[in-house]
């Protein structure tokens, strides 16, 4: 049995894809025998993923507001750290610019335990395109936390060889072992045939009427409209905004089709978005259901006609994945990580990250004979099961992982 220890700022599923992907991983090393506990910081009251299979360690500080709550200083990480990181095989480090990862450097310096680090993007161009003042105080932090902490790292893993080139020479000195780690997640039913140009003969759906009756249940105001989905948090950074104007611009031509912007609204941006679609006139098309989980999360996903992610920055993107096994067509800005692989497998379309270029996007899209959808869509099942199975990342990791087993 391999034991694994994961250090991550939050188990709390509204933070989106890295404690999804963690957990995933998770659950899966557990059916093969091994075990992936998480070391979080969270507050100790707060108890998340009552089902995941293995020991989750809370030792942040209490829920606060501001610059204190995003950093989470712990003091009792270190400590702790120091006295289990021998109980392990190996630790992971999941994200950069917390205190988890500034505990993990200290206590982590010279320990015979091998760690792994994955930044989620963090090292990513537009942050310090964006925010250049920022930047400068991050550099700062590299030199005495990041720097060594991933200096010291047995590999750093980019989850796609785009994030990897991306985030080179990001910060000086720039000491990385770098690896591309495939990532991906789990299927939505295991019984959808993976062929990409079939008839889909005897594809199992499964529950798919179900649940996409559960998501229309939840959104009565929808009713039974086609329906263009945007499903993560609800952050700028994700081109939410973009996305708004954009369908604004395509709305009048296609009197047909709503917008579904699904996910937590961390930051407050969704009364700024309802503002932006009441001035633009399509208020009543566009939709706001909160976070999806469950049978109404699948359902959105497949009774989509396309999942709509016109990102500033991702370096993988977890829902791009799941619409994918859904076989719902993806369209996504070219700071999606993995659009070079959505291209090649015809699984949807690209644009630039502007509020025209997706415009222009939804657009063509919704100009394609419906028989040119369905086959994108299967193209979409298919990129899935090649590409983006979790099982397979699973696998991947835990060889690398134990190739350095102390």
């Amino acid at each position: 049995m391999t034991r694994i220890l994961r250090i991550i700022n939050s188990a709390d599923p509204r933070e989106g894809g890295p404690i999804e992907g963690a957990r995933r991983l998770g659950e899966i090393w557990a059916r093969q025998g091994h075990r992936q506990d998480m070391l979080t910081l969270d507050p100790p009251d707060e108890l998340h993923l009552p089902d995941y299979p293995g020991q989750i360690v809370p030792l942040g500080p209490p829920r606060g507001r501001g610059l204190r709550q995003r950093y989470r200083y712990a003091p009792a990480m270190v400590p702790w750290l120091r006295r289990h990181a021998g109980d392990y095989d190996a630790v992971i480090v999941s994200g950069l610019w917390r205190y988890a990862a500034r505990g993990a450097a200290k206590a982590l310096a010279g320990s015979p335990v091998p760690y792994f680090v994955f930044p989620h993007g963090m090292l990513d161009p537009w942050f310090r395109q964006t925010m250049p003042l920022k930047h400068l105080g991050k550099q700062v932090s590299w030199w005495w936390a990041e720097g060594p902490l991933l200096a010291g790292a047995k590999a750093v893993l980019f989850t796609s060889e785009e994030e990897r080139r991306r985030a080179e020479n990001a910060f000086r000195p720039w000491r990385v072992n770098a690896a591309v780690a495939p990532y991906g997640t789990s299927d939505i039913d295991p019984g959808l045939s993976g062929d990409p140009a079939g008839d889909g003969a005897g594809a199992a759906l499964g529950d798919a009427g179900a649940q996409i009756e559960a998501f229309r249940r939840l959104l009565p105001a929808l009713g039974q409209r086609p329906f263009l989905l945007f499903l993560g948090r609800i952050h700028p950074k994700k081109g939410c905004d973009l996305l708004l104007q954009a369908f604004a611009t395509i709305a009048q031509d296609d009197r047909g089709t709503d917008l579904v912007i699904a996910g937590p609204d961390q930051v407050g941006l969704v009364a700024t978005l309802r503002e932006l679609a009441s001035r633009r006139g399509v208020a009543d098309r566009v939709h706001f259901p909160g976070m999806l989980s469950g049978a109404a999360k699948a359902g959105a996903l497949r009774g989509a006609s396309a999942f709509v992610l016109p990102s500033h920055q991702e370096n993988f993107g977890i829902a791009v994945a799941e619409a994918l096994a859904a076989g719902t067509p993806v369209l996504v800005s070219d700071q999606v990580a993995i659009w070079r692989e959505i291209l090649a497998d015809g699984a949807g379309m690209v644009a630039p990250a502007t509020a025209a270029d997706t415009a222009a996007m939804l657009a063509r899209f919704g100009a394609l004979p419906v028989r040119q959808r369905a086959l994108m869509g299967r193209r979409a099942r298919h990129c899935f099961t090649t590409r983006f199975r979790i099982d397979e990342a699973a696998d991947h990791l835990l060889r690398l992982v134990e190739q350095h087993r102390a």
